[in-house]
């Protein structure tokens, strides 16, 4: 192609991306109208408070502030977050550790650094999207509460494992929580 637009960019216009882009905005702003997604965040906030209410200490990230109503960040103190996404995942769930623009990679957020959490901390965190804190097909359905009922037990019991695997009952060695474990 040529030179079109100042020569910043050659050949012609993607047309099907346009189309595609008008048809997300249509449905994302019917979404906003119909109350979707604070439907989504109440989902988020029931699991929030489940997982906040069982015996082992979570930290809820940015729950305080406002924030985005499909995702949920927390901190499991004593468990490391990439073991966090092994065991969930067994469990089938899909979760992420780790900053969002970081596939792949094993570190800290610096986000979650800059919040002033330790890197330890940082380190334990993850961030649950989507299967739970899913579109309005899920509501008709039913499957989004059915998800945020079945991962607090799935979690609980992932924690106990870990808890089991290193021989306490009540508490993470105190090695394994400096460690990030």
């Amino acid at each position: 192609g040529g030179g079109q637009e100042m020569g910043r960019r050659a050949g012609t216009e993607n047309l099907i991306g346009i189309a595609g882009f008008a048809a997300a905005a249509t449905a994302a702003a019917r979404d906003l109208a119909d109350g979707v997604w604070d439907q989504v965040a109440e989902l988020r906030n029931i699991l929030e408070q489940a997982l906040s209410a069982q015996e082992f200490e979570t930290i809820s990230v940015g729950n305080s502030v406002e924030r985005l109503p499909n995702t949920l960040c927390m901190i499991a103190p004593g468990w490391k977050g990439e073991t966090q996404v092994m065991a969930m995942d067994l469990a089938g769930f899909a979760i992420s550790a780790g900053s969002a623009c970081s596939s792949g990679k094993v570190r800290a957020s610096r986000v979650l650094r800059a919040m002033g959490f330790d890197e330890g901390l940082a380190a334990q965190a993850i961030r649950l999207r989507r299967q739970f804190l899913q579109h309005r097909r899920i509501f008709r359905q039913h499957r989004g509460m059915h998800q945020v009922q079945r991962h607090p037990p799935a979690f609980r019991e992932g924690r106990s494992q870990l808890r089991r695997r290193n021989g306490r009952r009540g508490e993470i060695r105190a090695a394994d929580h400096a460690c990030g474990l």
